[in-house]
């Protein structure tokens, strides 16, 4: 299966199609099967269609192990039950070649990289616009990522500090994102927040999240690390942009690679907990509901401790 530009789709820009034939004809013959076709949201100038022809495509081409978008933005248009998942296999290339996109959640959209690519994070940063010091969060499969890349939840201590474990692990995959502190295994870069021109300034904690979304799990479970991940708003204001579409028609000049459309979004993030210190408190109350062991802050706290929170979706 191979990426194939298709020109003259629509008047902002070339996107690609995703072809399952090895033998075209030329452009003049060109013709839509009837058995393949993926319709986007109709208040957007991307959609994913499948062609038996085409002629002298152009290629996504790689140098070294850094990813360089040639043409357009790759727009994937999902069934949320992850039903299709098997449409998800350019984005999981992508990602591995350090590409940069927009991935569904149980929350909100996120802009997603590769943990292990440092020029993806850095293009992340510079896409979103990201200051510095701004920590991001990572996406995980499984409690074995957590466990790899962070020291994980606290097990208890005898002296009537409960076994956290015991207790999230009932609550994950969910909309929560817990601040652990990082282990040696996640990246410098990850921890260490700015361009590689600039000091770094040291974090030693990580916000984590499991997502419980069919779409965001089919992709994860094809990666061999976590990914960086942070929210997305609009550009200059504090509101939630929960339609893919929109997304990508703001976001995609940046520098955007692809995006998965997995339908839109109830503007509700991920209730941000830090588990670093005992008893856990709740930085920001968001879709999951605050639990019975767990301490909310009140609000003039939480908003003084704004810039601490990470970019959590």
């Amino acid at each position: 299966m191979e990426l194939v530009p298709v020109e003259k789709l629509c008047a902002r820009g070339p996107v690609f199609s995703i072809s399952f034939r090895h033998s075209f004809a030329t452009r003049t013959s060109m013709s839509l099967p009837t058995h393949f076709s993926f319709e986007p949201p109709k208040t957007f100038k991307f959609k994913i269609v499948c062609m038996a022809n085409k002629r002298s495509p152009k290629r996504l081409k790689y140098k070294s192990s850094r990813f360089t978008k040639e043409d357009g933005l790759l727009y994937i248009d999902a069934d949320p039950s992850g039903s299709d998942s098997w449409k998800l296999e350019p984005v999981v290339n992508l990602l591995r070649e350090g590409a940069v996109g927009v991935i569904p959640t149980d929350t909100l959209y996120a802009i997603v990289c590769h943990l292990r690519s440092p020029s993806a994070i850095e293009r992340l940063r510079r896409i979103k616009k990201i200051e510095a010091s701004k920590p991001l969060s990572i996406l995980c499969h499984s409690f074995r990522d957590i466990d790899k890349y962070t020291t994980g939840f606290p097990l208890g201590d005898g002296q009537g500090h409960a076994n956290l474990f015991k207790v999230v692990k009932h609550y994950l995959p969910g909309p929560y994102t817990f601040i652990l502190t990082a282990s040696k295994e996640l990246p410098k870069q990850c921890i260490r927040y700015g361009t590689t021109a600039a000091k770094y300034a040291v974090r030693k904690n990580v916000g984590v999240r499991m997502p419980d979304d069919a779409i965001c799990q089919a992709i994860l479970e094809k990666m061999d690390a976590p990914l960086i991940c942070t929210s997305i708003k609009f550009p200059n204001e504090n509101e939630w942009m929960i339609d893919p579409a929109m997304i990508a028609e703001t976001y995609g000049p940046e520098g955007l690679d692809f995006v998965v459309d997995g339908g839109v979004r109830v503007a509700d993030p991920s209730t941000v907990v830090d588990v670093t210190k005992l008893p856990p408190r709740v930085t920001r109350q968001g879709k999951g509901p605050i639990l019975a062991w767990m301490v909310s802050e009140d609000d003039q706290k939480i908003d003084a401790k704004e810039e601490l929170i990470p970019s959590a979706i």
